[in-house]
């Protein structure tokens, strides 16, 4: 076995000691029950997981009008929060640390998902690419409806009470989700912001709403009990800005302010290659780590390998496994032993029942294997 890997020395995260540096990725699936509640299998699913030094929940929509996919969980109902508290149990019943990823999606979402039918909600009038993924299945996207600059605070409010929330479903942390083309997101960039408030224009404004959104956070956590996760290459959903750099070199040095538990950062890629690569943008946890003074976590299409590298090399201090996670629920082990991976099923990923959700299996007690 191996005990040198970086990947599976303890890590201090704020008041936890992390049992190693590997993140579950959040990973939406699709699986919560009638009223977007948390179910017994979800909290098989992550008990199975329990493993990781830390586990980031699939994204939580923090109101209705935050939904944007089909059977993904809430917490912004007491049936919500009754259901999470099973899960938060679980994990700490078997030593575990648990943030909850708090999420609105914006105009990624579909009338059909949405209180009596409205619109969805964005920085502006502007339709994104592709289709909704709705109950009847996938539908054009609408052009949503330009917030008015009086009804912000309101969902800012909406992130304090799920970040209250959450800490009565008894989550170690949260992790705000202002990445992969989501509201917080689509108000960061100017291909998706064209306001001309205090919301809008300059890329101070353009930033005001996560900024606010994390000091509503922090007033109920404090700050080393929160999170934020960006996408600074990231163009799903439609995502682009016309200086993406300035934008993201802006928006970190200020969260520098908050004294945040971690920066999140995804990676830019190249698809297909074995290493993560900068993808021209140069908005790496590289990159990031220069102008970033508290904890990075990485992630991106991490292997063993490259998830070691990025820890050596002092680009972030925790790595974030996604795929592997969903098909490997002993990860850590594997990695430590130099044992082959489950492959994941593609197929089971969205939806579905406990098929490629909690039936994975786990190495045999007695199989070993030549640490690398």
């Amino acid at each position: 076995m191996s005990n040198d890997l970086k990947l599976l020395q303890p890590y201090q995260l704020g008041a936890y000691t992390l049992k190693n540096r590997i993140v579950m990725a959040p990973l939406t699936r699709n699986r919560a029950a009638t009223g977007n509640v948390p179910q017994p299998m979800n909290a098989e699913y992550y008990k199975q997981r329990v493993s990781a030094g830390l586990i980031i929940t699939e994204a939580t929509q923090i109101s209705a009008q935050g939904l944007g996919y089909p059977n993904t969980p809430g917490i912004h109902s007491p049936e919500q929060i009754e259901g999470w508290k099973l899960i938060t149990n679980t994990v700490h019943e078997n030593n575990g640390h648990i943030f909850q990823q708090l999420w609105h999606v914006g105009r990624i979402s579909h009338p059909s998902l949405q209180p009596n039918g409205a619109l969805p909600v964005a920085p502006s009038a502007i339709a994104p690419e592709g289709n909704a993924l709705t109950y009847s299945g996938a539908q054009p996207f609408v052009t949503p409806r330009a917030l008015e600059t009086q009804e912000i605070p309101a969902i800012v409010e909406d992130y304090r009470i799920a970040a209250q929330n959450s800490m009565a479903a008894g989550f170690d942390g949260i992790e705000i989700h202002s990445a992969n083309g989501y509201l917080l997101d689509q108000f960061l960039h100017d291909g998706s912001n064209k306001r001309a408030d205090r919301y809008g224009g300059s890329i101070e404004n353009r930033a005001r709403f996560l900024m606010e959104v994390v000091e509503a956070a922090i007033s109920v956590w404090g700050s080393k009990r929160v999170g934020v996760r960006l996408s600074p290459s990231g163009k799903f959903a439609s995502m682009h800005d016309s200086d993406p750099k300035a934008l993201y070199s802006y928006v970190v040095k200020e969260l520098n302010r908050f004294n945040l538990a971690y920066l999140h950062i995804v990676e830019p890629r190249v698809q297909g290659n074995t290493d993560v690569e900068d993808d021209g943008t140069g908005l790496s946890t590289q990159y990031f780590r220069s102008i970033y003074s508290g904890t990075i976590i990485s992630a991106g299409g991490h292997n063993r390998e490259t998830g070691e590298k990025t820890l050596l090399y002092d680009s972030a201090d925790l790595i974030a496994y996604g795929r592997l996670y969903i098909a490997n629920p002993d990860l850590p082990q594997r990695f430590a032993l130099n044992a082959p991976l489950n492959p994941y099923d593609r197929s089971t990923f969205y939806g579905g029942t406990e098929k490629g959700y909690i039936d994975y299996p786990f190495l045999e007690a007695n199989q070993s294997y030549q640490a690398a």
